[in-house]
C-alpha cells in the first residue's frame, strides 16, 4: 500500500506532533513542510508578516515534488503542511495521486495559546494566527480528507488516524 498523507491546519493545531506519532506507528517517513520554506519566507514569518499565495507557490511545488518522489519509490510519508486553501491541496494532489489529508481542526483561542506556548522554539509568531484563520478554506467535503478535533489526546488522534490511513480508500 503506497499512501501518503498531509497533516494540515492552522499554526498550533498540532500538525508536527500528530504526524510524528502517526508516522512512527505506521513506519512512514515524517517530512516537516516548514523545513522547505525559503529564507525569505522564514524572515517574513519571524517578522510577523503573513505569507501570500506567491510566497507559498514555490514552497508548495517543492513539497509536491517531494511527495511525488517518495510515491515513485513506494515510500509513504506523513507531510506537515498548513495547506490552508483548496488550491494548495489540489496542487499537492496533482503531484501525488491518492494523497490523503488529515485536517486538525482547532479554534482560534486554542491555536493562539499553543503558538504562544512555543514562542522562541518555532519561527511562527502568535501574531500570524489570525491571518491563518482568514486564509483557511476548510476541506470539509473534499475526497480523501479526515477531519479531527485537534484538542483530543495525542493517543486518541494517533489511533484514529492510523486506522483511517490503513483501512479507508481515498475515494
Amino acid at each position: 500500500m503506497n499512501d501518503s498523507a498531509v497533516f494540515m491546519g492552522v499554526a498550533g493545531c498540532g500538525k508536527s506532533s500528530v504526524a510524528s506519532a502517526v508516522a512512527s506507528r505506521l513506519g512512514w517517513r515524517l517530512i516537516e513542510g516548514d523545513d522547505y520554506h525559503s529564507d525569505t519566507s522564514r524572515i517574513k514569518m519571524r517578522q510577523g508578516i503573513a505569507l501570500g499565495d506567491l510566497d507559498r507557490a514555490t514552497w508548495l511545488a517543492q513539497l509536491g515534488d517531494v511527495l511525488a518522489e517518495h510515491k515513485r519509490r513506494g515510500e509513504p510519508v506523513a507531510l506537515t503542511c498548513s495547506a490552508l486553501k483548496r488550491d494548495y491541496r489540489q496542487l499537492l494532489r496533482g503531484h501525488c495521486a491518492g494523497l490523503r489529508f488529515v485536517f486538525l481542526e482547532i479554534d482560534k483561542p486554542h491555536a493562539q495559546q499553543r503558538v504562544a506556548a512555543r514562542a522562541g522554539e518555532h519561527l511562527f509568531p502568535v501574531s500570524l494566527v489570525d491571518s491563518q484563520f482568514t486564509t483557511l478554506e476548510p476541506p470539509h467535503g473534499e475526497p480523501g480528507v479526515l477531519c479531527v478535533d485537534a484538542l483530543r489526546s495525542l493517543d486518541d488522534l494517533t489511533h484514529e488516524i492510523a486506522d483511517w490511513l490503513t483501512t479507508r480508500s481515498t475515494s
